[in-house]
């Protein structure tokens, strides 16, 4: 491995940001120091923020490569390879791919079939053979309201790489979709259907649920303890949902949908998630808390780019304008997220770290990626 230097760069640490020098040496961070100076061979990045790789908890993105037009299905090793690409250049060094378990095949056009334990194994042999420019891991998303939720999470083990198991619970009239009328916009929207389908697509969900609901949800909780995987609740709503997750031994809770919840989360030493998108556009695209109102409240800790990759950047950056303390902003897209699943060695700036790094030069209230490094090899 090559060795590179960074200088004259406000290198975001934890807790500051300073002025100085970088080098990264034999896949991790060698030296920082001090100064405006830039040594020969050395990159002068004329004031560029220097900051740890981003990493991404939780996101759809690949599912949008391999269907990038409704009944378009593409393939999915390409699919694969360009959604890693997609990542690496704004900034993102190490994701967790989000991969649905739990199939419902009782509406013929609200259905949907399984895909996860095919889709991990083209993943993890793309990864086997270097063909990634990022490090990937696993999020299964296991989909408490479905049928066969059981059968598919017994296909996994601890050997694939399964970061994190979130608890995922889209029955009509509670969490996300507690509004019907949201749902009715985005399925009926999203999937065609008239208004008698969207009627037995709600109730044959909601009999489903009270049929298997619980079932599925002790499965989850004891299968992410199998895999050795983080768990993760989401879209809570109350306090007594938070509750029942600290219960589950839940790390951190993504995308909670009132400040009630999110209140509860930081009372349990529950982390707290949002979508960086919500906070980009200035509110929930399903009528839930926003970001923003979090981020006042200091109830926000990580945050997701969920489904627009490049608004991972945009928001940290966002956050460390709004809470005056750039360093703060960052570690909501390093740090925390680095802690909430269990890796040490990424997500901060210090000597002896994994050198996931980044380059970054401020573009009004915008940021563009001026350089990508994993394990100090660049690839953006």
């Amino acid at each position: 491995m090559t060795e590179t230097i960074l200088a004259n760069a406000d290198i975001v640490l934890p807790g500051e940001v300073i002025r100085g020098t970088i080098r990264l040496s034999g896949g991790q961070i060698a030296a920082i120091d001090h100064g405006t100076g830039v040594p020969n061979g050395a990159i002068d990045c004329g004031g560029d923020l220097v900051m740890p790789g981003l990493i991404e908890l939780h996101t759809d993105n690949l599912e949008r490569h391999m269907q990038p037009r409704p009944r378009v299905d593409w393939p999915h090793l390409p699919a694969i390879v360009a959604h890693d690409a997609e990542l690496a250049s704004v900034g993102i060094t190490t994701v967790f791919d989000a991969l649905r378990v739990g199939s419902n095949f009782s509406s013929s056009n609200a259905g949907y079939g399984e895909y996860a334990r095919a889709l991990a194994d083209e993943i993890l042999a793309l990864r086997a053979q270097g063909a990634l420019r990022i490090s990937h891991f696993l999020h299964l998303r296991a989909e408490v309201c479905s049928e066969t939720l059981v059968e598919e999470m017994a296909k996994f083990g601890p050997e694939d790489r399964i970061g994190i198991v979130s608890l995922m619970d889209h029955t009509p009239g509670q969490r996300q979709f507690r509004d019907i009328s949201k749902l009715r916009d985005y399925v009926m929207g999203k999937r065609g259907l008239s208004e008698p389908e969207f009627v037995d697509h709600v109730t044959n969900l909601q009999a489903l649920h009270a049929r298997v609901g619980a079932l599925h949800e002790a499965t989850a909780v004891a299968e992410a303890r199998r895999y050795g995987a983080v768990l993760a609740s989401h879209d809570d709503t109350t306090a007594g949902q938070v509750a029942t997750s600290q219960g589950h031994g839940v790390r951190f809770a993504e995308f909670p949908t009132t400040v009630e919840a999110a209140q509860a989360c930081r009372d349990q030493g529950i982390g707290v998630m949002m979508g960086a998108p919500n906070l980009i556009r200035g509110g929930s695209h399903s009528g839930n808390v926003a970001a923003a109102d979090l981020a006042g409240a200091d109830l926000l800790d990580i945050l997701s780019s969920d489904y627009v990759p490049s608004s991972l950047l945009s928001a940290a950056l966002a956050l460390g304008d709004i809470w005056g303390d750039m360093a703060r902003g960052i570690a909501t897209v390093t740090a925390a997220p680095a802690a909430a699943a269990g890796l040490a060695d990424r997500g901060h700036l210090a000597p002896g770290a994994r050198a996931d790094v980044v380059r970054v030069t401020r573009i009004g209230d915008a940021g563009a990626v001026r350089g990508v490094w994993v394990q100090g090899n660049r690839v953006g």
